[in-house]
C-alpha cells in the first residue's frame, strides 16, 4: 500500500539542492529581454509614444506599440465565460485607453533585461488623463465614468438566489443581528513572480512557451486565438514553477506579448516579472463588501440569512461570476439555514483586474459567517459555541441538500460526514474551556483575552474533467502523464502513490510528468482545489485499464488465467506460486506484439484516461484562534490556533498537513496584516513588501491540526481537496477572538486585517461612544 502513507516528496530530491530549473534560468542563443512600459494612470487615453531615447541606447533592438503589433489590440479571453457577465475586451497592449494603472502600454526588448529596464524609463508616453471610478460605490454612482464605454454603466452581471422565505423569518425571529463586512483586496505571493520564455522552432515553425503558470492549456489557448494560430503550433510548458495560489491560475496579457514578439522578430524572448510589477499587476483576490443579516429563534435556531454584496473585479472580469458565486454558495455553511436570500453586484472599476487567490470566494462567506454567528450568540446571552452546535447539520441529515446549486449547475448535496463530531474534537484541541477560564482571569487588564471560532464547508475537486495516460516501459518505469502542473504540490509524489498502488509497483518505479500541452489532449488546470480530487481518479482509471492489459499479456506468457495473475512489487505472477512471474517491464515488452490484447484494441501497456466529476465534493472544517490584544497599542498576538479539517482519504498525510499549514499562515496573513490599498485615485499604495506585509515566523504559534477522513461520495477513492481548505477560516476566527476580547470596551469588528493601527482606532471610537 502506497496510499495512506507520509512518504517522501520524490521532487525533493533535486529541489533541495538547487537542482530545479525555473523560468528564468531558461536561456536559449540570441536570447532578448523584454520589459513593459506601463501605464501611471487609472483612466487614460495615449496620444503619443516617444521613443527615440529609448532606441539609441546601447543594446536596445525594438520598442514596440500596438501600432507595431496590431495584432496585440485583440482580447485575453477570460478562464470562466460566463453568459450572464457582459462581454468584454481586454487587450494585450493598451491602445488608444488604458483601463488601470500598470496596464501594458508600449514593449521594450533589448540584449539584456537590465538595458531593456533602462531603455523602458527613456520612453515617454503623452495621456490624456480621463475621470476614473476606483471603488464600486463610485462606479455604480449616476453618470459615473465608464470603464467599458459600450456598457451602459460598470455593473458586469447579478447573481441572486433565493432559498426559503426569508422575509417571513425575519419578522418572526427573537433576534436579529445584521452589519457592514469587508474583506479586503489582497494577493498571492508567491516565491517565484510571473514569467515567460518564448521561442519560434525554425524547422517546424511551433511557438514553443513557457511560462510560471498553473492552467498551460488556457495559456495555449489564448495566445493561439490572439495570434491567430491553430492551437497545434502552439505548445506550452512550464518549467518548475515557484508558488501559484491562483494568481497564476489563468492566461495574462504577458503570456501572449512574449510570444507574439519573439515571432515577430525571429529571436528567443523573456520576461520576468519584478516585485513591484507583481503587486500592480497580477490578479490578487478578495475585495468583496457585504451588508448581511442573520434571524434566530430565542432559543438560537437559525430561522433566515441574508446578504447583500459587491465584488471589485477591477477593469476586466477575469473569472465572470465564479467567485461571486462561490461567497453565496459557501455563506450558510455547516448550518441549517431553511430560509436565504444573497445577491451579489460584480462591478468593474478603474483598478487592477482581480481573479483567485487560494479560497476564491470562501474567506468572505466564512468572515461574514462567523461575525453574525458571534452576535447573535451575544444577542441571545449564549456561548457562540453552543449556538454553533445547535444548528450544525448532523450525520443523519446527510446527503444534506441546502437548496442551493453550485456554479457548475448541480444542485449542492453535502458528503455526508460529522460536523458536530469535528467541532467538537476543534474545541478540546484548542482547550475552549481552558481559554475561556484564562479569559475570565485577564479580564479589566489592559491585555484581554479573546477565543474566536470558524466552521466552514467547501466544494472542492471542481470538473469537468482531468486525463492521465500511464504507460509502461520495457524497463519497467511507469511514466503518468497529466495535464495539469505543479507549483509545489507534490503531484509527483502523490499521483506517482495512486498509481504504484494500482500497478503494485515500487514508487521509485513510477514517473510523473505535467505542465506540458503536448502530453496529454487537454486539461483544466491546477486551480480550485481539484488535481487529487479530479486527476487522482484520471490516474488510477488509466492505471487500471493498464493493470487488466498486464494480466492479459501475463497470462498469456505465463499459460495461467487472467484473473490468476498479481501485480506486486514490480512483477506479474501466478497466484499462489510467486516464483512464477515476470518483471512488469518484461511484460511490456511482450504487450506490443501479444495477442492477447486484440480485445483491448490497441497494443502496449498503456492507457489514457478521463474522469469527470458529477459535481464538487463536499469537505469541512473547524478553526480556533486565542489571541492577546494590548489595548495600549493595539497590537494582536496570537498565542494558540487549532484546526481540525476533513481531507476525505488523504494519499499523503504529511503533504496534507503542509498544505494545511500553509494555508492557515496565509489566513493569518490577512486576519492581521495583509491588504492592497489603493488611494482615491485609483493609485496603489502598497506595491513592495515593505508596504505589503507578510505573517512573520515569529506571528504563526504551533499549529494543532487534526485530519479526519470522511470519505468522498463523488469519487472512487474517496479523495477531497485540500489546497485551500486551511486559508478559509483563519480571518474569521481572529476577527472574532479580538472582537471578543474587546467586548468589554463595546468594540465590534467589522472588517480584517486587524493591524495595530485599526484595532487603536477601533477602540478609540468606541471610547468616544461611551464617553
Amino acid at each position: 500500500m502506497t496510499v495512506g502513507v507520509s512518504v517522501k516528496r520524490k521532487e525533493d530530491a533535486r529541489l533541495l539542492v538547487g537542482a530545479g530549473r525555473y523560468l528564468d534560468d531558461l536561456t536559449a542563443p540570441g536570447l532578448l529581454h523584454l520589459a513593459v512600459v506601463r501605464s501611471p494612470h487609472p483612466h487614460a487615453r495615449v496620444l503619443a509614444v516617444d521613443r527615440r531615447a529609448a532606441l539609441a541606447g546601447a543594446g536596445t533592438v525594438a520598442v514596440l506599440t500596438v501600432d507595431d503589433l496590431p495584432e496585440l489590440a485583440g482580447s485575453i479571453p477570460p478562464l470562466v465565460p460566463t453568459p450572464t457577465i457582459r462581454s468584454y475586451a481586454h487587450a494585450v497592449l493598451a491602445g488608444p485607453v488604458v483601463r488601470h494603472a500598470g496596464e501594458a502600454v508600449v514593449v521594450v526588448v533589448a540584449e539584456d533585461r537590465y538595458r531593456a529596464a533602462d531603455a523602458a524609463e527613456r520612453v515617454r508616453v503623452e495621456y490624456e488623463v480621463l475621470p476614473a471610478a476606483t471603488t464600486p460605490a463610485s462606479a455604480l454612482a449616476r453618470g459615473a465614468p465608464r470603464v467599458h464605454p459600450d456598457w451602459p454603466d460598470n455593473l458586469a452581471g447579478r447573481n441572486c438566489v433565493v432559498v426559503g422565505d426569508p422575509d417571513r423569518g425575519f419578522a418572526e425571529a427573537a433576534v436579529v443581528v445584521e452589519g457592514d463586512f469587508v474583506y479586503p483586496r489582497m494577493t498571492g505571493v508567491p516565491i517565484e513572480a510571473r514569467g515567460v520564455f518564448a521561442v519560434v522552432d525554425p524547422l517546424s515553425g511551433v511557438l514553443s512557451v513557457w511560462s510560471s503558470t498553473q492552467v498551460p492549456f488556457a495559456v495555449r489557448s489564448a495566445i493561439a486565438r490572439v495570434l491567430g494560430l491553430p492551437e497545434d503550433r502552439v505548445r506550452v510548458r512550464t518549467p518548475e514553477v515557484g508558488g501559484g495560489f491562483g494568481v497564476k491560475g489563468h492566461a495574462y496579457p504577458e503570456d501572449v506579448l512574449v510570444p507574439a514578439v519573439a515571432r515577430a522578430l525571429g529571436r528567443p524572448v523573456k520576461w520576468t516579472e519584478t516585485r513591484s510589477e507583481h503587486f500592480l499587476t497580477a490578479a490578487g483576490d478578495r475585495d468583496q463588501a457585504h451588508h448581511a443579516r442573520m434571524a434566530v429563534r430565542r432559543d438560537g435556531t437559525i430561522v433566515a440569512l441574508e446578504t447583500r454584496f459587491t465584488r471589485d473585479h477591477g477593469a476586466y472580469p477575469t473569472l465572470g461570476e465564479a467567485i461571486t458565486l462561490n461567497t453565496i454558495n459557501h455563506l450558510p455553511g455547516p448550518y441549517r439555514v431553511p430560509a436565504y436570500r444573497a445577491t451579489g453586484d460584480n462591478v468593474v472599476t478603474h483598478k487592477t483586474f482581480i481573479a483567485a487567490y487560494r479560497g476564491a470566494g470562501r474567506p468572505e462567506a466564512a468572515l461574514v459567517l462567523d461575525r453574525l454567528l458571534d452576535r447573535a450568540a451575544r444577542g441571545l446571552g449564549m456561548d457562540p459555541a453552543e449556538l454553533r452546535r445547535r444548528n450544525m447539520i448532523r450525520p443523519d441529515e446527510m446527503p444534506y441538500r441546502s437548496g442551493l446549486s453550485y456554479r457548475d449547475g448541480v444542485p449542492i448535496a453535502y458528503d455526508p460526514a460529522d460536523y458536530v463530531s469535528g467541532f467538537d474534537r476543534l474545541l478540546g484541541r484548542l482547550d475552549y474551556a481552558g481559554w475561556r477560564k484564562r479569559q475570565r482571569e485577564r479580564r479589566g487588564s489592559d491585555r484581554p483575552l479573546g477565543v474566536g471560532l470558524s466552521v466552514y464547508v467547501e466544494g472542492t475537486g471542481l470538473g469537468p474533467f482531468e486525463g492521465a495516460d500511464v504507460r509502461v516501459d520495457p524497463g519497467g518505469t511507469v511514466f503518468v502523464r497529466v495535464g495539469v502542473a505543479a507549483q509545489g504540490q507534490a503531484h509527483e509524489t502523490t499521483l506517482a502513490q495512486i498509481c504504484a498502488e494500482r500497478l503494485g509497483v515500487p514508487l521509485a518505479h513510477v514517473v510523473v510528468l505535467g505542465g506540458d500541452t503536448e502530453l496529454v489532449g487537454f486539461g483544466m488546470g491546477t486551480i480550485a482545489s481539484r488535481v487529487a480530487a479530479v486527476a487522482g481518479p484520471a490516474v488510477a482509471k488509466s492505471a487500471d485499464e493498464v493493470a487488466r492489459r498486464a494480466q492479459l499479456v501475463a497470462a498469456e506468457q505465463l499459460e495461467c488465467a487472467p484473473e490468476d495473475v498479481v501485480l506486486a512489487e514490480g512483477r506479474a505472477s501466478v497466484r499462489g506460486v510467486p516464483d512464477r512471474g515476470l518483471p512488469l517491464g518484461a511484460v511490456a515488452r511482450a504487450a506490443v506484439r501479444s495477442r492477447a490484447l486484440a480485445s483491448r484494441g490497441s497494443p502496449g501497456l498503456s492507457a489514457c484516461g478521463f474522469f469527470y466529476p458529477d459535481s464538487v465534493t463536499w469537505a469541512f472544517g473547524a478553526h480556533g484562534a486565542a489571541v492577546e490584544v494590548d489595548v495600549e497599542t493595539g497590537a494582536v498576538r496570537l498565542l494558540a490556533y487549532a484546526a481540525v479539517h476533513d481531507c476525505g482519504r488523504a494519499i499523503n498525510p504529511m503533504v496534507v498537513e503542509g498544505q494545511v499549514h500553509g494555508g492557515i499562515a496565509q489566513g493569518i496573513g490577512a486576519g492581521l496584516q495583509e491588504e492592497l490599498m489603493y488611494d482615491d485615485a485609483g493609485q496603489l499604495l502598497t506595491a513592495t513588501l515593505m508596504d505589503y506585509a507578510l505573517p512573520r515566523a515569529d506571528q504563526v504559534p504551533p499549529l494543532g491540526v487534526e485530519h479526519l477522513e470522511h470519505a468522498s461520495a463523488v469519487n472512487a477513492l474517496g479523495i477531497k481537496g485540500v489546497g485551500e481548505s486551511g486559508v478559509i477560516a483563519p480571518g474569521a476566527a481572529i476577527a472574532g477572538a479580538v472582537e471578543d476580547a474587546l467586548a468589554e470596551y463595546g468594540v465590534t469588528v467589522d472588517r480584517i486585517p486587524l493591524t495595530p493601527a485599526r484595532v487603536f482606532e477601533l477602540l478609540r471610537s468606541a471610547r468616544r461612544r461611551h464617553s
